[in-house]
């Protein structure tokens, strides 16, 4: 699609607004659930498997991300949204009339397998219908919806649960799925036929079981124990078969012209990166607020937010700055802020304020919102109309599996370290996270648990740090030229 295309393209605005209500409909259902979980297990039981309706999501939103970018260049944006959100939209009602645990964590796995359509297909409309100077001011528009959902979901799930029946936090999500597929199916032209091709199942397969079997052993590392070995190992093999059907498959899942280009195999990389990193502050910094610091839930959930606020700020920032300087320099100057952001966590100490722990998460932030910015319009303006939509699904995809990859990572570095501090104590987070078994530690104890605790977590601070130095490296990369 050429540049004079874009701009006829009717209707532009009520495509944006559509494309960012789907994407708030995706963005918070993770808030959201997440602050209503606590009553929907009092209600329905099975602690043990609290866990699982997080990562079944994770697990085959992750899974069919790939899947539908390239149905949505072979099959067409406009249908492939559709079936994707209609799925997400029949997954969330059916969650929210689950009468056990099992029963939800099923629902939860459909309700995934939808959700892997809105992100990366709304993200390649909006790429379709702009320009490539105007991708990137566009992105910062996008990104607000990430920054909205994070503050409002937690609010609202709390006032839904308090107020209503917990079956509202997965409904509420109708309307605005509805309203944005009504208005996409009127304003979105279909101008792309569909191909010839057809949708490579076996490799789709081998690549699906592959995925699986890693993100579950990358999930589940500590409960699985020595089955950890037989799901590396299946992941491993799967891929390897992968890769040798990819050569020899005459409409490769992942066309040869992904490879070949340098800005989106940086692209990529770049967001397997920045996934890593931002599990260093998005599951660690909660826990040393509340078990270093005695903060409360919502004051680590304020600190928190600061990194959605500076996310959506940055990407709007370098949206503008990358039309006046090149890819390269946006790019490197977000890496150092994530860098940036990343040492400040280690200066955080046991008597350390909310407000020091809130800025370096809004410095993270803004290094975050800057680099992944950056990637996905350079990657989108490398790649071709006919490879668009599975360029824009494997930047989403290296960022779930960087997050993925991220937490299994630090979390081993926190129980090794545990385990090296305090051999003897017994869950000593749950100990200090909850007020209760605080409060029934005496002095001494309580203050040896939280010196090895924030040291254990120091150390997993500084393995983010390691990983945000590497956004430096794929920065340099990036090419030296505007958005053209």
């Amino acid at each position: 699609m050429s540049e004079a295309q874009h701009q006829t393209v009717a209707h532009r605005h009520w495509i944006l607004i559509a494309c960012m209500l789907a994407m708030f409909m995706a963005a918070i259902e993770v808030t959201i659930v997440a602050t209503a979980m606590p009553t929907i297990i009092a209600q329905l039981g099975g602690f043990s498997q609290f866990g699982w309706v997080f990562s079944i999501y994770l697990l085959t939103q992750a899974v069919s991300v790939p899947i539908y970018g390239r149905l949505a260049d072979l099959w067409g944006r406009k249908r492939m949204f559709l079936i994707g959100a209609s799925l997400f939209l029949l997954g969330s009602v059916l969650c929210g009339m689950a009468h056990s645990m099992t029963w939800l964590i099923l629902f939860r796995a459909f309700q995934g397998l939808g959700a892997g359509a809105i992100m990366p297909i709304t993200s390649t409309i909006v790429a379709d219908i702009y320009s490539p100077r105007e991708r990137a001011g566009i992105q910062g528009w996008l990104s607000s919806v990430w920054g909205v959902a994070a503050i409002i979901g937690p609010l609202t799930g709390a006032w839904i649960v308090q107020h209503f029946s917990w079956s509202l936090v997965f409904w509420v999500n109708v309307p605005l799925g509805i309203i944005s597929m009504l208005m996409l199916a009127r304003w979105l032209p279909a101008h792309e036929k569909p191909s010839e091709q057809s949708l490579n199942v076996s490799g789709s397969a081998w690549l699906m079981l592959s995925v699986s079997a890693l993100l579950v052993a990358l999930l589940q590392a500590e409960a699985l124990g020595y089955w950890l070995l037989l799901f590396l190992a299946v992941a491993l093999i799967a891929g390897f078969i992968l890769l040798r059907h990819e050569k020899k498959a005459e409409a490769p899942l992942f066309p040869l012209a992904i490879w070949q280009s340098r800005v989106i195999v940086a692209g990529n990389a770049g967001n397997l990166i920045i996934g890593a990193a931002m599990m260093g502050i998005s599951a660690f910094l909660p826990t040393w607020i509340q078990g270093i610091n005695g903060g409360s839930p919502l004051q680590a959930g304020s600190a928190l937010a600061m990194m959605s606020i500076g996310w959506p700020l940055a990407s709007t920032f370098s949206g503008r700055l990358m039309l006046h300087t090149s890819y390269r320099f946006t790019a490197q100057l977000g890496a150092l802020l994530l860098i940036a952001g990343t040492a400040l966590l280690l200066t955080l100490h046991a008597g350390s304020s909310l407000l020091q722990a809130g800025f370096a998460a809004f410095v993270i932030g803004t290094g975050m919102g800057m680099t992944s910015t950056t990637f996905l319009v350079s990657v989108q303006n490398s790649a071709d109309f006919a490879i668009r939509g599975i360029c824009t699904a494997s930047i989403m995809f290296s960022r779930m599996l960087g997050s993925a990859l991220g937490t299994a990572i630090m979390g081993a570095v926190l129980n090794y370290n545990l385990l090296l501090r305090l051999p003897d104590a017994q869950d000593p987070v749950q100990q200090i996270m909850s007020p209760e078994r605080r409060q029934a530690l005496d002095g001494g104890t309580l203050h040896q648990m939280t010196l090895h605790i924030a040291a254990s977590l120091h150390w997993v601070f500084i393995v983010s740090l390691v990983i945000a130095v590497g956004s430096l490296f794929i920065a340099w990369t990036m090419p030296r030229r505007r958005p053209e």
